[in-house]
């Protein structure tokens, strides 16, 4: 269900050579099942992110706010 939306996105991202750093930066026009994908890979993104680098991230957000 939904296979078709997903399945495009991977095997572009496949051909083209392009990583999950990539697919986090796409925005969508709408939510739609391949929004999964790039949800995915923004998760992915965050656990490559130290505890420390995101304390300081959030900290410099606030301050900047």
């Amino acid at each position: 269900r939904h296979a078709g939306e997903m399945i495009n996105e991977i095997s572009l991202a496949m051909v083209a050579g392009i990583g999950l750093k990539t697919i986090s930066q796409v925005i969508h026009s709408y939510p739609t099942q391949a929004e999964a994908i790039r949800k995915a890979a923004d998760a992915y993104q965050r656990t490559r992110v130290s505890p420390f680098l995101a304390w300081l991230s959030r900290r410099w957000l606030a301050w900047s706010r």
